[in-house]
């Protein structure tokens, strides 16, 4: 606290075989002999002390601070230490925040007011005191008059588009018809839930390399949706923000049919499903791969695919 090192040098200058002191012999009620400073103290803080007696005293300790500086400085305010750290208590007594401005507005007050009291009015060291409570003070209105800060430090951010949870990412993809809905649920399991691939091969009753295959394939589909829906945003980058885009895409991802989850094939796995990842018609294979660009996949449900199991919501989406 700045009053605690104001303490600490005062304390420097009155220990030792040579404390600064006055002339007593100034003063009348003094001792005849220099008087450290310290000593001076208690003797202006005692009930008896005539007024006069103080009024002189201050006088010559101000003028002193004004024409020497530096350590007469230091000795006025570790004089008035008594009154300047009482006012200081007082003022941060029911302050939440940190008192150490407080203390340091009263005695930058204290200091401001040697330099231009007035000698030739009595009571000088009240009218001292006045001074470092009003700097205080007004120390103190300005800290609660200041705005509530409006956050707390450091906070995490939105991150920029495409952003969310990859459940729903795929299932944006779904809607649009990047994706299948069987396509996502093989993306998701092996990529997202850690099932080795050829465990959901092995569930779906095909090849480890034609469900490899499979994925490859959606995958790449998923790839390009994502890069153009980013070119499509870039000159919207707020446009997450906007609540009828956010409602928009909710609306688009509720009325997606839900795929069944990780958990449930895992507990079907005694029984052989009817869905094939890959397509097993004549024109079926990877012959064609390379050719010309990967065309959006088709939504539209095959007799292939399996029927929604009894008891499943629809329009809920798939959640990790």
């Amino acid at each position: 606290m700045p009053l605690d090192a104001a303490r600490a040098a005062f304390e420097w200058l009155v220990t030792g075989d040579h404390p600064v002191a006055v002339d007593g012999r100034l003063f009348a009620g003094l001792p005849r002999r220099r008087v450290p400073l310290n000593e001076l103290r208690d003797r202006l803080l005692r009930r008896r002390c005539p007024q006069t007696l103080r009024d002189a005293v201050w006088a010559h300790l101000v003028l002193l601070a004004r024409t020497e500086g530096g350590t007469w400085t230091v000795g006025a305010v570790g004089v008035a230490l008594p009154a300047l750290t009482s006012i200081a208590a007082t003022l941060s007594a029911r302050f939440a925040g940190d008192p150490s401005d407080i203390h340091a507005a009263v005695l930058a007050g204290f200091v401001a007011e040697l330099e231009t009291i007035d000698l030739r009015r009595p009571r000088i060291m009240l009218r001292l005191r006045w001074a470092a409570y009003r700097a205080g003070h007004a120390c103190v209105r300005e800290a609660l008059d200041a705005p509530v800060p409006s956050g707390h430090g450091f906070r995490s951010t939105l991150p920029p588009p495409p952003w969310g949870h990859p459940d729903f990412v795929l299932a944006r993809a779904v809607a649009e018809g990047a994706i299948t809905a069987a396509e996502a649920e093989l993306i998701g399991a092996t990529r997202l839930e850690g099932v080795p691939l050829a465990d959901a091969a092995a569930e779906r009753d095909v090849s480890y390399q034609a469900a490899k295959k499979a994925r490859q394939r959606a995958e790449r589909r998923l790839v390009a949706y994502l890069r153009e829906d980013l070119r499509r945003d870039a000159d919207t980058a707020d446009r997450e923000c906007d609540v009828a885009a956010r409602v928009a895409d909710t609306v688009a991802i509720t009325d997606v049919q839900p795929s069944p989850g990780v958990t449930t094939l895992r507990a079907r796995a005694g029984k052989k499903p009817s869905a094939h990842v890959s397509p097993r018609g004549a024109s079926s294979g990877v012959q064609g791969c390379g050719t010309r660009p990967a065309s959006r996949a088709n939504t539209t449900p095959s007799p292939e695919q399996p029927q929604r199991r009894p008891g499943s919501t629809p329009g809920e989406p798939r959640c990790a």
